[in-house]
């Protein structure tokens, strides 16, 4: 039997892919680590959705956090410290047509990276961003982050950190133009994967704070939390996530919050009393830079050629 190349591209696109077909290598985290349990969650997107490895990039900095594009048989690009959020807008505009997520860590985005981290917010480009948050530098073996909690006992706070947490829900919260912030945490993977795919269905500049344990430099941070269901606040809306009767059963501390409520999402963001889990603000109606600017042209060879040649016409020697 003969297929012509049309039929056979078809097939191919139309072909299901499994889990397995976005799995690239064995982990190194820790055992327990957090991030283990985002990159399974990521993983299932991508197949649920059926993105094409071809069509998909993980662009990373440096950190625990930022060793994700090599556990995804896609595109990756790992970055320097501090820098996955240019080099994923660099790729936003020259390829339009890629599907682009960024994993970073709480140093990398919330230390070196944080200038990048704030104007990304206000372009609101179309990039889903996933904050691993373990609230400790774990690729260098444990250093104080900005998200350390005050009191922490690190190489470079031995006697304890003097200062408070930087708060990324609240620091990204004020931001003009943000457009999607969620929080997440890794030990309730039900609701980590509809929040990692209600961030994915948004156009525009997705962040998701997701709080992961380290167990090996902090092991104790989020150990109350796991044991007490009330320390974690569900958030849910019509407009937003719905909690599924299994979940309900466990997390009885409730919220209905609009996302549209951003006065509303910045109490949330700034209380102590509970973590709260869910879609705090979304605004589906702020436009992406890169849609402001006209540059969702597929940009070919051709194309950058002759965008070059017309400036080098511009002077003479």
């Amino acid at each position: 039997m003969k297929f012509s190349s049309t039929e056979c591209l078809l097939d191919l696109y139309e072909e299901k892919l499994e889990l397995e077909d976005y799995q690239s290598g064995v982990p190194r985290w820790c055992t327990g680590c957090g991030d283990n349990a985002i990159l399974t969650a990521v993983q299932r997107l991508c197949r649920d959705e059926g993105l094409r490895p071809e069509k998909t990039v993980f662009v990373s900095g440096i950190g625990c956090s930022s060793r994700f594009p090599h556990y995804m048989k896609t595109y990756g690009f790992h970055g320097i410290h501090g820098r996955a959020l240019p080099i994923a807008e660099g790729i936003r505009l020259a390829r339009p047509d890629l599907t682009i997520f960024v994993n970073t860590g709480d140093g990398d985005c919330c230390s070196i990276g944080a200038a990048h981290w704030i104007h990304a917010l206000r372009y609101n480009m179309n990039l889903t961003v996933f904050l691993h948050d373990n609230q400790i530098y774990g690729l260098t073996k444990k250093q104080a982050s900005p998200t350390s909690p005050i009191g922490t006992k690190s190489n470079t706070t031995p006697r304890g950190s003097y200062l408070d947490a930087l708060n990324p829900l609240s620091v990204a919260l004020g931001v003009a133009n943000a457009s999607f912030i969620a929080q997440a945490v890794d030990w309730i993977p039900e609701s980590l994967f509809e929040i990692v795919k209600a961030a994915y269905h948004h156009k525009g500049f997705s962040f998701v704070r997701i709080l992961q344990r380290c167990p090996e430099w902090l092991p104790k941070l989020h150990e109350a939390d796991m044991q007490e269901p009330d320390a974690v606040q569900l958030l849910h809306h019509e407009n937003a996530l719905q909690i599924s009767p299994n979940l309900a059963k466990v997390y009885k501390n409730q919220l209905k919050h609009d996302p549209l409520d951003i006065h509303r999402a910045r109490e949330i963001a700034s209380s102590t009393d509970v973590v709260p889990v869910g879609i705090l603000y979304q605004n589906r109606e702020i436009p992406c830079y890169e849609d402001t600017r006209q540059t969702g042209i597929l940009r070919t060879p051709d194309i950058v050629r002759k965008g070059l040649e017309a400036e080098f016409d511009k002077y003479e020697v």
